[in-house]
Formats: C-alpha cells, structure tokens, sequence
C-alpha cells in the first residue's frame, strides 16, 4: 500500500490483488474498521474496486475537502464510456451528472426550488401526518414491528413521490427497482440495464400523461419546461428528461430511507438521548446535524475523476486516476471532530461532509434535514417507549448497497 510520505521512490506499490478490496462493509451500526485503520495510516490509499479496476480512497478530512475544493477532481466525464467505475457501469452521463444537465437546459433552478429551503410540495404538517400514519400502522399491525418499512422507507417514498407528483400506489413497484439499482453487485449488466429502462419508461409514460397547465409534481413541470427550452434547441431529448426524473427518485428516496433508517437505529441506542430531545425540542435540528455525522450510509463512496495530474496531500495522482472519497470516515476523522467515536447531540460547530463540501454540495440537503427533523419529532413523541427488539448485533443489512439500509428494525413500544 503506497503511505503518503513524500518519498514515493522508497514504496513498493503492491500488486493488483494484494490491494484492499473496497467496500469494506455495507453495515450500518459501526464505521467499518478497515476504514479508521487508513485514515490513521495512509489516508491516501489504493484500492480495487467491485468493478475489477483500481482507485485512490479518501478517508481523511482536510484532503476530501481539497479533492471536492478542485476542479482538477471532476464528476461529470465518469459518465463517460470509457470512465473508470467503481461499480455497476454508468447506462448515460446524465445519471452522474444530472444537475448540470438540467443547467444546460434551464431547469436546474426549478428543480433546485423544489428541493431548497421551503420545499412548496412537502408542508411540515402533511410530513407530520404521513409520519404518523406510518407509525399508527405499525401499532396496529403490533409488536414487534419494523422501523425501516413504516417509518424511514414509508417517508421516504411519499415525500419522494409528492414531490415528483408520481402515485404512491406505485411506490412498491418503483422501490423494488431502486433497490436493485443501487445494488453494487448485479448478476448481469443487461439485469441492471433492462430494471433501468422499466423505471425510465414508467417516468416518460408519466410525463407524457401530464395536461398542460397542471403539473402534479416536480416532473411535470421539469417536462413542461423542457418542452418550451425545445421550442429554442436548447432542451434535453426525452430520453435525457426520463433518465434524470428517474435517477432523482432513485437516489432521493434510496439515500432518505438509508439515513432515517441508519439515524433511528442510532437513537435506539440511546434512549438518554431520545429523552433529552423530548424535553427540549428546540434541540432537536442539532441532534439531526449529530446523526447527519456519525450515521454510516456510504456502501460505496463519492467518485470524482483526476482530469490531470494532481496531488491530494503528498500523494501524486495521474489523469485518468478514480478517487473515491469516504465520507462516513471524513466525519469521523479526529482532526476536525473532538472525540468524534461519540455521539454527541450538541456538537458545535459540526462541518460535517455528510452534504459535500463547496461547489459540490448535494442539493437535496435542505429536504434531508427538514424531513428528517419533522420525522424524528413524530417518532419520538408517538412512541416514547420504543426500543430495539432484538440485541444490536440481530438487526439485518442489506448486503452490497451502495446506500446503507437496514433489512428491518425490529421494535417494541
């Protein structure tokens, strides 16, 4: 493994297969011991990848915030055929690269109202009731029940499809391909092609359904304006439109069921915690920045591609090189978080890199800790006597998911 000390000549870099095999682990409940081991030692280390090839992984704080600081380090060529990957292959450059796409053809700024700050589609009351409908569901189905499907993958899905207008009666249909679209092991790339185009297929269908003047969501009125950008050529093919609309509700809902989840396992932990929140609410936007922090959601990692030769702290990397950047062990890193193995809810500041950092921030950050807030303040309120059902080490992980998710969250109340 090449160490970061300067002096590349004296390092003897290992062979193909003797390099760590990254991921390391898809587990939610502890940052994958592998991944503390590197940030301590080598920061700056070569790993293959579950795509067969090789890639630098980042785990220390300071050099993630240079490799997202530079636009040395792209995103947007991984698209590209002949990108390296370092997982399932990349089926069309707008689905790594979905913002600037929607740039080009002016409608990021609608889509980033949507997602922003006041988030028209998704009211803190309408959250609240959806909330608490799933939580009133679990208690009549009885004890024990599951967290992850009627709290952290029931909100994620009917915020996700409020917000892109799509019927939720269709959310188990879209939620068995998005998981299986953001799984890192598929058996066939023509499985993960063919699941791919059943979702973009069902987003055209829908957009083409849509009557002009009366969007139900964020997709129509991305398509409504996309229809008028093509009236000047500067619109996206109805395939590029299908791809990104599709790519939103994957990674949205993915990544919001992945953290609800992985947070309220979190909590469970720590019923002190749950309790102070309850008798201070106002506390509870920086208890969620906490759990934002020390919840383990990256399966694999964030990728930008060196564009030319470059250095991430004394490590030289090569045009053509993938890093991967390892958030979850970024926000664990002790030089930038006092006692960082610690939960601490009332952590200040927390510069955590959970969103990315700069330029690269992740625009659906704002619908994270809204949602997440109103959420947690029903949960904790409606079962102020939940707990883990089984011991720790029993609640079940999906295996190889590029957003880490608990099976299920077995709880009494």
């Amino acid at each position: 493994m090449h160490e970061p000390t300067g002096r590349p000549d004296t390092v003897t870099a290992p062979h193909h297969d003797e390099l760590p095999h990254y991921p390391f682990s898809t587990r939610g409940d502890r940052l994958a011991p592998e991944l503390a081991d590197l940030q301590q030692r080598c920061p700056v280390a070569r790993v293959r990848t579950n795509s067969g090839g090789e890639a630098w992984l980042v785990t220390g704080y300071e050099l993630a915030q240079h490799v997202l600081r530079e636009r040395k380090f792209a995103r947007s060529v991984l698209g590209d055929p002949d990108a390296p990957g370092q997982d399932a292959p990349i089926l069309a450059p707008e689905l790594l690269d979905a913002m600037n796409h929607l740039q080009q053809a002016g409608l990021r700024d609608e889509a980033l109202k949507a997602l922003g700050r006041n988030q028209p589609e998704l009211p803190a009351d309408w959250v609240a009731d959806i909330t608490r409908e799933g939580l009133d569901t679990m208690v009549r189905q009885g004890s024990p029940g599951d967290l992850q499907h009627h709290f952290a993958e029931w909100v994620a899905g009917q915020c996700m499809c409020r917000l892109l207008g799509l019927p939720f009666e269709d959310h188990a249909w879209l939620a068995v391909r998005a998981d299986l679209d953001l799984t890192m092991v598929t058996p066939t790339d023509e499985e993960l092609a063919r699941n791919w185009e059943e979702i973009r297929v069902y987003m055209h269908d829908h957009m083409a359904a849509r009557r002009p003047g009366q969007p139900r969501g964020l997709a129509d009125r991305l398509a409504d304006l996309n229809e008028h950008a093509n009236e000047h050529e500067k619109g996206l093919t109805d395939k590029q439109l299908s791809n990104i609309v599709s790519v939103l509700f994957v990674s949205g809902y993915e990544d919001f069921a992945s953290f609800l989840g992985v947070a309220a396992l979190d909590l469970l932990q720590r019923p002190e915690v749950m309790d102070a929140v309850r008798a201070r609410p106002e506390t509870l936007p920086q208890c969620v920045e906490e759990l934002l922090r020390h919840s383990i959601v990256l399966g694999n990692a964030i990728p930008r591609f060196v564009t030319e030769d470059a250095k991430i702290g004394t490590t030289a990397v090569q045009q053509g090189d993938l890093v991967l950047l390892q958030l979850d062990a970024t926000n664990y890193d002790p030089t930038a978080f006092t006692d960082p193995d610690s939960f601490d809810p009332t952590r200040s500041p927390n510069p955590h890199l959970r969103f990315g950092y700069g330029r690269h921030h992740c625009p659906g950050a704002h619908l994270v800790r809204r949602q997440s807030e109103t959420a947690f303040r029903v949960l904790l309120d409606r079962l102020p006597g939940i707990r883990l059902a089984v011991p720790l080490e029993e609640v079940p992980w999906h295996p190889d998911r590029m957003a880490i998710m608990p099976a299920g969250i077995p709880v009494v109340w």
